[in-house]
């Protein structure tokens, strides 16, 4: 006879990011909890994903500042990069970051259960021989790369055998729209490799805004970057080397690797969702409402299986405000997600720090006579033309408000260029809170910097003691 399933009162599929935040908060509020994961702790932004991603974006820019060395009076003589050595630390960092979360569970009161998780019945999920039922469960097993179904494609790697190459491939083709492509292709680019960059359109990062990704662009193509637009339809190797060929009957040959960075996918397949009840759409989406509930009772999705905002933060944000809504008695209208206003980077060479509506969306939006758009566009002292090197195109930076209103209340703010990465985040408070472009005036520029440049955009609009009092300060009791 079967022994009965063990009982907690959360049960969260998937260790990444979202899972495991929502899980802590949920024993932070006193639940008895359980975390069930088959690979690595810390999901694909940990492993596979943003954190080792950024490190290589990191090599990367280290090796632009020192091409930039001598235009500040540095000779630098037999620099090499050699990725093994980088590989090494990256991949002992990662592995360090997997111990932390398993501490952090464990330090959470957290079970953690290693395995392979599916559903055996509604309530229900078996690991091996195991069973758990739950009052609550959540789904958030993320996503993996997909791959175009076509001939060939075993000889191409996907952004996850990105993170396994030992070496520098001399000639490289990207292919790939999004902002995984172009950040993985800008990354190679500055590493050493020759960088093909196919798009099925006539340009990448579609739903951004147009400006500043036609400055991208622009400088992605002046770093040597060749943009191509093309459809691939089969993948040949010969001889270590390998021949796109395309659907309008070109073909592209001489490459060492070709990385498909094409999109991703749920990992729900394993899961026998039928089994609980569970609803998918299009490609194994989880159909969730605004509260992220399944269609089966007490069963719960966020993350990247539910298509929505594939980001570890928005997971993050969405699973603790779960939690707070089934253990801390939040209600549910104060728990629920907004997806708008979310601040993203793409980590591109140079970077891109966008929030918010387009101009073209603000304006299907609110209408054309109610938008208002102000931009400018800099040098970024560091590139200023004293300090360039012979032959370097000079790198410009790009600010762009889109406003709507006559109070012009900013709904989007895009840039691009250095160090826009980390700038964006403190304005990103502001404009959640309603900042106009009047408020973007009334603060006192931090000089010299690039953020300056948001805050001192023409036309100047007055807003004169717009600062909210400080609190007073309180009497001493002895005072009275």
């Amino acid at each position: 006879m079967a022994a009965d399933p063990e009982e907690f009162d959360y049960l969260v599929l998937g260790g990444g990011s979202g899972g495991i935040a929502s899980a802590r908060r949920a024993a932070a509020h006193g639940a008895k909890v359980a975390v069930i994961e088959r690979a690595r702790l810390g999901g694909t932004c940990v492993n596979v994903g943003c954190v080792p991603k950024k490190v290589m974006f990191n090599a990367a820019s280290v090796k632009e500042m020192i091409h930039q060395a001598a235009g500040y009076g540095f000779s630098i003589d037999g620099c090499s990069f050699d990725l093994p050595t980088l590989k090494e630390k990256r991949d002992a960092y990662v592995a360090r970051l997997n111990g932390i979360y398993r501490n952090n569970l464990k330090n959470s009161a957290v079970t953690f259960i290693e395995g392979d998780a599916s559903f055996a019945g509604p309530k229900l999920v078996s690991v091996g021989e195991a069973q758990y039922t739950a009052k609550h469960i959540l789904v958030a097993v993320g996503g993996t790369p997909a791959r175009p179904p076509i001939p060939g494609s075993e000889h191409a790697i996907d952004s996850d055998g990105f993170f396994d190459l030992t070496e520098v491939p001399e000639k490289v083709a990207v292919i790939g729209s999004g902002y995984i492509a172009v950040e993985l292709a800008g990354i190679l680019n500055v590493l050493g490799s020759k960088v093909d960059l196919f798009i099925r359109g006539e340009t990448p990062l579609r739903n951004m805004e147009v400006d500043v990704v036609e400055m991208l662009v622009k400088e992605m193509q002046e770093a040597g970057i060749n943009i191509i637009s093309g459809d691939s339809s089969a993948i040949e190797e010969a001889d270590g080397k390998k021949t796109i060929h395309f659907k309008d009957g070109t073909e592209r040959a001489g490459y060492d690797e070709v990385l498909f960075a094409t999109g991703r996918k749920p990992v729900t397949t394993s899961l026998n969702l039928d089994a609980a009840g569970i609803s998918t759409g299009r490609g194994g989406i989880i159909e969730v409402d605004e509260a992220s509930r399944t269609s089966a009772e007490g069963v719960f999705a966020l993350g990247d299986v539910i298509g929505k905002v594939d980001l570890t933060p928005v997971a993050i944000a969405a699973g603790r405000l779960l939690s707070d809504r089934l253990f801390a008695g939040a209600s549910e209208e104060s728990t629920i997600m907004d997806y708008d206003l979310i601040p993203t980077v793409v980590f591109s060479h140079p970077p891109l720090a966008v929030m918010g509506l387009t101009e073209s969306q603000a304006i299907e939006r609110y209408g054309v006579d109610k938008v208002t758009v102000h931009k400018t566009t800099w040098v970024n002292m560091v590139y200023s033309r004293e300090f360039l090197v012979p032959d370097q195109p000079q790198p410009k930076t790009m600010a762009k408000l889109v406003c709507v209103g006559d109070e012009q209340r900013i709904v989007g703010v895009h840039m691009i260029g250095l160090a826009v990465d980390e700038i964006l985040q403190g304005f990103g408070v502001a404009i959640k809170l309603g900042a106009t472009k009047a408020d973007f005036d009334s603060i006192v520029a931090i000089h010299p910097t690039s953020s300056e440049e948001l805050v001192t955009i023409a036309p100047w609009q007055a807003k004169y003691k717009s600062q909210v009092p400080l609190p007073e300060v309180p009497v001493p009791a002895h005072a009275h």
